[in-house]
């Protein structure tokens, strides 16, 4: 059992680190937001893979909305 929750977590931190600089999409839209620069700990990588370790499921989600409305609006765009 301890394994899944090893491979949960490893899993996770991995999608944080590879994710971190699209991290935009998760949370803040389609675009990044002024300031959205790195300021504190809070604001920085090791927040961002914390926070994936525990909640990438719920990440992965957000992720793939933010994809289907970036698809919708280009699909909008290419037919006018």
């Amino acid at each position: 059992m301890n394994g899944y929750i090893y491979a949960f977590l490893v899993f996770g931190a991995c999608f944080g680190f590879f994710s971190f600089s699209h991290r935009h999409l998760f949370s803040e839209g389609p675009t990044q937001a002024q300031g959205a620069q790195e300021g504190t700990v809070l604001d920085g990588k090791t927040f961002w893979v914390l926070l994936c370790s525990f909640l990438w499921p719920v990440m992965l989600f957000t992720g793939m909305n933010t994809a289907y409305v970036l698809f919708k609006r280009r699909r909008v765009r290419t037919s006018l």
